[in-house]
């Protein structure tokens, strides 16, 4: 009744169409007293509301309180079906968040006889009537459209993309600057569930709890990650999610701004401007590559092999991609292959039921279960049997498992990272590990560096130790002293980035002043000799103060003739210079100063 007044009364650009909770034939007394003001409704076809699929809509009507209290209940999760074997709710079906009016208009079926229908009809008749009528010739229709295209404006108006979605995640807001931040058009997406829109990186990084099967967040969160557009383009986003309240009904949903920091990233590792990337501190070449794998990493769930020494860093780095990928909203969990036996490993990373074995007193997740949505360390991986190794293979090839002692199969979405400071390609020659292993594993490779071959990055090592010991501990250690870096900065650090942090805080424990002195140091490293004429040349522009092969070899205190020469060397520039003598600039620029009888 209500569609027929509309197209009898509304302009021709107005289209209207209706549907009720379920179908029902048009009555025939409806099609009567329709008739009696030349309305003819005797073709229409009432459809459900979830036949309506996920058209978009300016303004829609609930007429009549059932219909009201059916779409307000389905948002709470309280109402019947739309119809047998479909429980989606109206309230997820409507797109673009469109404007929500409600008429009070009694259901004419409520008659108990045929008079009292017909009689019931024409009441309704004419309360609709009187609606329709205001509702256009009054001028609130037209009212209600301005005010939409106005809060269209406004969003296209901003530089961040705008995405505004359900809680049954149907994406209801899209601006244009979402258009071109994304790559994608709004048409493509409006009505959509965002999971569909955006696989198979996503976008919020399983930040947005809603990802999870859970409530909807309650406070802002803030994230960045990288995003991979429909033509293949890397786009770096600083992502803000916000729960919103979408209606006077008190539906819920989650707003995200987007602001795209691609050039910004690039920008900063071009210039360097940041030493730490994720805890880690690096201004070498070798570190700074490291930091770019690590980010081109964390565009996929391809599995990475990390190597290095022990003490390189290695957890760090599983740390980073984790927390730069999609899945930094889910678990890290690490285990260390190297540090269980076998049968406790294989329950370690697989679980196990209740009696699986002596001990198993109750059912037990493990570590592939627990890192369902994230990411699984697997650290000292070249220590696995053969054993541990064919069953590892075959949950990375099929993504499923069984407990130990279970029979149920179970299917996780993980990613793995693994580590090792053993040379596998020379354990596949010699038998001990699986070359099939390996190359699942070793899709992305990293090697990182021991500390001896980026010695630059010893000072800022240093500075970042002393600068956590001051936070922690409340000790004033400001700097360490010109003899005691010359040492640090020629001991070979075989236990790495590891030994050289252990160093320092056995040296703060010692220190009473503002200096770490060469006595500070613990005795393997005060003691070492440094590196005699014919030892091992500096690596990494750490040079010292004789003059050998070609390089300059530091001893204890600056002269005259070897800042002279590493001047010369670099065409006087200072600061190349302080690198090249291994000191820092203001090392430099003090002895510089003019001094009496210079």
């Amino acid at each position: 009744m209500a569609k027929g007044l509309l197209r009898s009364l509304a302009e021709p650009e107005i289209t209207a169409e209706s549907a009720g909770i379920a179908a029902h034939p048009l009555l025939p007394e409806a099609v009567r007293v329709m008739s009696e003001i030349d309305v003819d409704v005797s073709h229409h076809v009432s459809r459900t509301v979830a036949g309506l699929g996920s058209a978009t809509f300016d303004v829609v009507i609930t007429v009549g309180d059932r219909a009201r209290d059916w779409c307000r209940g389905a948002r709470e999760g309280r109402a019947a079906q739309t119809s047998p074997g479909d429980p989606r709710p109206c309230s997820s079906l409507f797109s673009e968040v469109p404007l929500r009016l409600h008429w009070s208009i009694p259901d004419p079926t409520a008659a108990n006889d045929a008079g009292g229908l017909e009689a019931a009809c024409r009441t309704t008749r004419d309360l609709l009537r009187e609606h329709v009528t205001a509702l256009l010739a009054h001028g609130y229709l037209g009212a209600l459209a301005r005010e939409r295209e106005r809060l269209a404006r406004l969003l296209d108006s901003l530089d961040e993309g705008i995405v505004v979605h359900d809680a049954f995640r149907r994406i209801y807001l899209f601006n244009r600057a979402a258009e071109r931040i994304l790559g994608l058009s709004r048409d493509a997406v409006l009505g959509r569930d965002c999971h569909a829109v955006f696989a198979p990186d996503g976008l919020c990084g399983q930040q947005c709890v809603s990802c999870r099967g859970t409530e909807l967040p309650t406070e802002r969160c803030e994230y960045s990650t990288t995003f991979t557009r429909p033509d293949g383009g890397e786009r770096r986003l600083r992502v803000v999610l916000n729960p919103v309240v979408l209606d006077d009904a008190g539906a819920r949903g989650v707003i995200a701004s987007l602001r795209d920091d691609t050039e910004v990233d690039e920008l900063r590792q071009r210039l360097h401007t940041s030493r730490s990337f994720h805890g880690m501190v690096g201004v070498s070449r070798p570190m700074q590559e490291i930091f770019e794998t690590i980010r081109q990493a964390a565009t996929a769930d391809f599995p990475v092999l990390i190597g290095g020494e022990s003490g390189t860093g290695k957890e760090l780095v599983a740390h980073a991609i984790h927390h730069e990928s999609r899945r930094q909203g889910g678990p890290f969990v690490p285990v260390s292959c190297g540090a269980l036996p076998e049968t406790i490993l294989e329950s370690e990373l697989f679980g196990h039921v209740r009696g699986a074995f002596t001990g198993a007193i109750r059912d037990k997740k493990g570590r592939f279960e627990l890192a369902d949505g994230g990411t699984l360390f697997l650290d000292e991986v070249g220590e696995l049997s053969p054993a541990m190794q064919v069953k590892l293979l075959r949950v990375l090839q099929e993504k499923r498992f069984e407990k130990v002692g279970g029979e149920r199969t179970i299917q996780v979405d993980v990613r793995i990272i693994a580590a090792t400071n053993r040379d596998l390609r020379a354990m596949i020659k010699a038998g001990t590990f699986r070359e099939d292993l390996y190359y699942r594993l070793a899709v992305v490779s990293l090697e990182l560096p021991p500390l001896r071959d980026r010695r630059e990055d010893i000072p800022h090592l240093v500075e970042q130790v002393l600068s956590d010991v001051r936070r922690e501990y409340g000790k004033p250690i400001a700097r360490v002293a010109d003899d005691a870096m010359d040492r640090l900065l020629g001991h070979p650090w075989p236990g790495n980035v590891r030994e050289l942090i252990n160093a320092l805080q056995s040296a703060s424990v010692r220190c009473t002043g503002e200096a770490i002195q060469l006595g500070h140091l613990p005795p393997e490293v005060r003691q070492a000799g440094a590196p005699g004429l014919h030892g091992p040349l500096p690596r990494a522009g750490v040079v010292p103060t004789v003059v050998h092969e070609g390089a300059l070899r530091r001893a204890c205190k600056l002269d005259d003739q070897l800042v002279a020469e590493a001047l010369q060397r670099v065409g006087g520039n200072k600061v190349k210079a302080a690198r090249l003598l291994g000191v820092g600039r203001a090392t430099l620029y003090r002895f510089l100063k003019p001094r009496p009888g210079r």
